[in-house]
């Protein structure tokens, strides 16, 4: 099916960028969402690069409360429906959970939890409405497991879950509204480099790395064939590493601190930063991260 609305929140970027050029090459109108200006003017070119003249773009923050209201009122203002929403947006932070300032911690929990509940109020009420629509909200296999420096990503990711599943169980009335939930491992996006960084090091995405087109194409498989969850398709390794976490947690807590040493930092020292946790870097947007170059 195509010829649907799509709303992509967090399209100026990594997978939130490349399912907007998916669904834009298959003749889907996009209303792309970002709270930086600057980067989305790159994402809209590059939807219609793909022949599509249906493109919107919207500036907003999908942190403020009152941001998801704005987007899903614009959104129908100019379409008079939604067919499918997807929530890519997101932060990252590294460091302890005692060595992160408490601001830069919050906000990347606000930012995943508080902006999928956001979005969801604003949005499904709509799809109800309509009596048929796909939520598709991008979570991590960090929501599933939990990371040492990885602390407010991981609460972030585990928090989001939890009301992604509440609501696929609160619309199970309405059959044709689907909430579906998308699980990606490492996946090559800039989200790495312009975290929150507390470590001392520079960070990368740990191998196996995807390319987000790979999760961009399970997005859109999920909006033509609505699934509850999809993980093994897009982070082949996740279900070993959350059995390890599961059932065997002092084996997985001896390993997981090494080898998340040697698989997610690098030698190179940096200065603590902020990242982009409460603003956003334009220069550094983009569909993909700088791997392998950093390994």
């Amino acid at each position: 099916m195509t010829g649907r609305v799509v709303l992509v929140v967090g399209a100026s970027s990594g997978i939130g960028l490349a399912a907007a050029v998916a669904f834009s090459s298959r003749g889907d109108a996009v209303v792309l969402v970002s709270r930086s200006g600057e980067a989305l003017d790159a994402a809209e070119k590059a939807c219609r690069e793909t022949g599509i003249a249906g493109v919107d773009v919207i500036v907003d923050d999908i942190g403020d409360p009152g941001g998801a209201g704005r987007i899903v009122g614009q959104t129908l203002e100019r379409h008079g429906r939604i067919d499918v929403v997807v929530h890519s947006a997101t932060t990252m932070g590294y460091g302890s959970v005692e060595g992160m300032p408490p601001d830069v911690f919050t906000s990347v929990v606000d930012t995943a939890i508080h902006g999928t509940l956001h979005l969801a109020q604003a949005v499904l009420p709509v799809l109800r409405r309509q009596r048929a629509g796909v939520f598709i909200g991008v979570n991590s296999l960090l929501g599933s497991i939990t990371v040492p420096q990885m602390g407010a990503y991981s609460t972030a990711k585990w928090g989001q879950r939890a009301v992604l599943r509440t609501l696929q169980q609160e619309t199970r009335d309405e059959p044709q509204v689907h909430v579906c939930i998308v699980s990606p491992g490492s996946v090559n996006t800039p989200v790495y480099y312009q975290a929150a960084n507390y470590t001392g090091h520079a960070a990368r995405p740990p191998v196996p790395v995807l390319s987000p087109e790979r999760v961009a194409a399970a997005i859109v498989r999920l909006a033509d064939r609505p699934r509850r969850n999809v993980s093994v398709r897009v982070g082949p390794g996740n279900p070993l590493v959350i059995a390890g976490f599961r059932f065997l947690p002092g084996l997985y807590d001896l390993l997981v601190g090494p080898l998340f040493r040697i698989a997610a930092l690098t030698r190179k020292a940096v200065a603590p930063t902020r990242g982009n946790v409460f603003e956003p870097h334009p220069a550094g947007e983009g569909a993909h991260g700088r791997w392998p170059v950093d390994q």
